[in-house]
Formats: structure tokens, sequence, C-alpha cells
């Protein structure tokens, strides 16, 4: 359990962000009028995009709170060991923990770099992460009865069968479906690709190849909605308070659990994310290779998608199978 040291000092409500030096440690402090400011300077170093930034801001504000109640006016290694075990024990997520532990480490790289205090967190290492995914994939029957189920007489029906067409056959995220416009559509050689503006990119820099049958469903989707400018969002409502308006994350995510409950599959482990993990398992069975599938999800690291084919592999391996035929038979 971690301990409140009764002998530190608390954070005083005056006290600034400064490096101070009495000759022997550094202080840090942190206080209500200069933690805005603070955090500004931290984000315009990372240069990070506006949802990143959002982010950072929250956890290390978690981490200043952290430091208030604990009265920690000279973090040290320690401190931030302490912190991670601290948010561990509240029953966060892993992935929570390793994120928070991530804001805490940048920002004491940019405390060092601006000179302001050491890089305590330098060589704290995150949460230990699962090398599998909590989120299960459809396979190719069930992703085809998810399909064939949605009813497409109508324009919502039109809509959700080319956005989910669209999601398991390109691996789109929840944010790049969100925010994709009909002129992102174009022809590259004898392909027709779709521009997508990735998690943390600013711009829409990569494009993934369209399959004819998803060109298709979003052409028919099109016409129905009868729409005429090249700007307007790929998706968008049909409610009465939003028609016309792009599609959020969060409906988006919603549409997809409706559909995949409606084809009869209702898990708390299929998500929208899941159509992401069905595009890459898919490929994969299919003869793809690691790096034709890591193009295609655009992860940045090979590991990512190796964890795809490890999870195939260990599906696939017959040893208990056997085990049990040894000692039954």
């Amino acid at each position: 359990m971690v301990e409140i040291n009764p002998k530190r000092r608390s954070i005083s409500d005056s006290a600034d962000f400064s490096l101070v030096s009495n000759g022997k440690q550094d202080e840090l402090n942190v206080s209500a009028s200069n933690i805005d400011s603070l955090l500004h300077r931290f984000v315009v170093f990372i240069d990070a995009t506006p949802n990143t930034a959002r982010t950072y801001r929250t956890s290390l504000r978690q981490w200043f709170k952290y430091m208030h109640e604990q009265g920690i006016r000279n973090p040290d290694p320690d401190d931030v060991r302490n912190y991670r075990t601290y948010l561990k024990e509240a029953g966060k997520k892993p992935t929570t923990v390793q994120n928070y532990i991530i804001a805490v480490k940048q920002f004491f790289k940019w405390t060092e770099a601006e000179g302001l205090y050491p890089n305590v967190a330098k060589y704290v290492k995150g949460a230990k992460l699962s090398k599998s995914f909590k989120k299960d994939y459809l396979t190719s029957r069930q992703a085809k009865k998810v399909l064939e189920d949605i009813d497409r007489s109508n324009l919502l029906g039109k809509r959700n069968y080319a956005m989910l067409i669209l999601m398991l056959t390109m691996g789109l995220r929840t944010i790049e479906v969100s925010r994709a416009n009909i002129e992102d559509i174009r022809n590259s050689g004898d392909s027709t690709v779709l521009y997508v503006q990735g998690k943390g990119h600013t711009e829409k820099d990569a494009m993934v190849r369209m399959p004819s049958i998803v060109e298709d469903a979003i052409r028919d989707y099109l016409k129905a909605r009868k729409s005429s400018r090249l700007t307007e969002p790929l998706f968008t409502s049909t409610s009465n308070n939003n028609k016309g308006k792009r599609l959020t994350t969060r409906t988006i995510r919603g549409t997809v659990k409706q559909c995949f409950i409606k084809a009869g599959f209702d898990s708390p482990k299929l998500t929208a994310h899941s159509t992401r993990h069905t595009t890459a398992t898919l490929s994969l069975l299919n003869g793809a290779t690691l790096q034709q599938t890591q193009a295609l999800l655009r992860h940045k690291n090979m590991q990512t998608t190796e964890i795809y084919a490890h999870n195939i592999q260990a599906s696939k391996n017959p040893a208990s199978s056997d085990v049990a035929n040894a000692i039954f038979n």
C-alpha cells in the first residue's frame, strides 16, 4: 500500500512552479494559480494535437492532485513509482495507468529540457499491459450476417450498411470514420482510395484502398442522401435534431453495437473496435503478410500487428486437445 508521509509539507496555495535550489535539493512548486499556464507551456513543448493535449492535461492534473494529497514538494523516482501503485490500487485499468505514467514521464522530460527540474521519471516503467486484445473479432460468417441483417430499404439502413462494410474491410477507427468527407474518396491509378486522418494526425495523410463492394455501397448511400457537395461529411446523422451533421464517434459506436446485437452477437467483448480486429484477423487468415496487414491498419509498430498473428496461432494450437486425447483415449 502507498503510505502518506506526514513529515512532508503540503503544497502552498500561493506557491509558484519554479526550480528552487537550496544547495542540496530542487523543489517543485505547483499551485492553482499557475497550473493552467504550466500545462499550456508543456503541451506547446510536446507539439500535441488538441485531443492528445486534452488527455495530457487531464492525466497531469491527477498527478498534481496526488502530489498535493501526499504533501510532495521534491518528487523523486520513488514518488512516481508509488503513484503508479496508487493508481493500480485505486482500480485503474492497466491502459489508464500506462497513459497517466506516460504523461508524467513526458512532463518531467520537459521540466529537465527547460532546466526546471530533473527528469525523475526517466527510468520509471509504466504498467504491464496484456499482449492480447480485450475485444473479440467476427468470423467471416459473422461479419457477413451482420451486414446481411441490415435493412437497406431506407436511408438509415443504407448508411449503416456502407459504414459497417467500410469498417470491416478497411479497418478504420471510429474517429477516422467520423472525420471522413466525401472528397476524401479519390482515384489512385486503377484503384479507389480513401484518404484518412489517423489517430494523433492533423492531416489526412494516409490512404486505404477501397474495395469495389464498399465503393458501391457508399455510392448507393450517397445517391439516396442526395449529397451535392464534396466537402460534406461522408456519414451524416438522420435524426431530426442533427440531420445532415457529421456522425460523432459515440453515435458510430452505438450504431455498430446495435447492428451486432440485431445479428445475434451481443457480447461486451464485441464493440466498434472489433471491426478493426476483424479486418486484421481476416486479413492474416486469408494469406496477407504481416507487412501488408500492418500497412492496411497503419500500425506504427510491427509488434502490434504480430499480436494478431500470435492469437491466431494460439487458437489453432492442437496441444491441449492432444493432451486430452492422451488422458481419456
